[in-house]
């Protein structure tokens, strides 16, 4: 599952500019929403039907999750063409279907997720590099078995549907992550905050500017009030999305930030890649980057995602935790 993460990354890094427009701005411009009935049931058909069905020479579809479990999962992807730019403006289903044969299930429709944020909340980081990624398809996947699974995706171009191969042609199903999940109590981990480092960020913040969500040791306000946890780093972030959801976080703690603690974990000690992971990253057991967690003021994670994640979803992530 890691090399198929990283297969990801590789396609992110080539063309999350966007779809052809140097500016970004197909990426910045909703599809028309993806319904079901303009999708087709998948009628006892298997994956290589439907692919022979409706084509080959369409996008790349390429997965941004790795972590993925019984049960209804967030199946983050990216569509991509074959000269590696972004698609973003078409409606997108995906179909799954046990890799060692059987039929499809699906239609799982994708919403489209923006990845923008206000002037004033864009990092110099995101404003210079032109592969940081500007949106994101999201599909709520259901899984009834652990295994190999198969994945399609098809996307409508105006009246023509067209097969998306994945860049891996098998995701794994976990019974269970190791991945602490929604409903599990938080790890204790002790984060550095601007005291612990004498005010010098740089040494725990890869933004540039650093980002304002040091303040507090996350071991010190777990179990007692409500926190946003994002572990990304937005300069060394292999899938070009760390960058992103941390401008995010940045933009909606401006908003929010009376409700809940928000703290940004940095992914490799000293920020060297070469190091490794920090010692935060892996007692949390994370593999990729970047997440979010939200948990609440009795220490129970209320959401998680793996990947890039939009205002819209940040923001309804954080109602789980504090409204309860």
């Amino acid at each position: 599952m890691i090399a198929a993460v990283l297969a990801a990354a590789a396609l992110m890094a080539g063309g999350c500019g966007g779809g052809g427009d140097d500016n970004g701005g197909a990426a910045d411009t909703p599809p028309p929403p993806a319904r079901p009935e303009d999708f087709p049931k998948a009628r006892g058909k298997t994956i290589q039907q439907l692919s022979r069905q409706y084509g080959s020479g369409g996008p790349v579809l390429a997965a941004s999750v790795s972590q993925l479990e019984l049960g209804r999962n967030r199946f983050g992807f990216g569509l991509f063409d074959r000269s590696r730019n972004q698609v973003t403006d078409v409606p997108v289903a995906l179909y799954v279907a046990p890799a060692r044969g059987g039929p499809a299930t699906g239609p799982f429709v994708a919403r489209w997720e923006s990845l923008k944020v206000a002037p004033q909340f864009q990092s110099r980081t995101v404003a210079n590099d032109p592969d940081a990624a500007r949106s994101v398809y999201a599909a709520d996947v259901k899984f009834d078995k652990p295994g190999d699974y198969q994945i399609l995706g098809l996307a409508r171009f105006d009246d023509r549907l067209v097969a998306a191969t994945p860049a891996e042609p098998v995701v794994r199903v976990a019974r269970r992550s190791a991945v602490p999940d929604v409903g599990d109590t938080a790890p204790r981990i002790h984060t550095p905050t601007k005291a612990s480092v004498g005010g010098d960020l740089k040494k725990i913040d890869t933004r540039d500017p650093p980002d304002d969500m040091h303040d507090v040791d996350f071991a010190n306000v777990l179990g007692k009030q409500p926190v946003v946890l994002v572990f990304a780093t937005p300069l060394l972030c292999q899938s070009r999305v760390c960058g992103p959801v941390v401008d995010i976080a940045d933009q909606v703690r401006a908003k929010r930030g009376k409700e809940a603690d928000f703290i940004h974990m940095e992914i490799y000690t000293d920020n060297q890649v070469e190091k490794g992971f920090r010692s935060q990253v892996l007692s949390w057991h994370l593999p990729t980057e970047p997440w979010l967690f939200t948990i609440d003021r009795n220490g129970i994670i209320r959401a998680r995602i793996e990947g890039a994640f939009s205002v819209a979803e940040l923001n309804k992530a954080i109602d789980a935790a504090v409204k309860r």
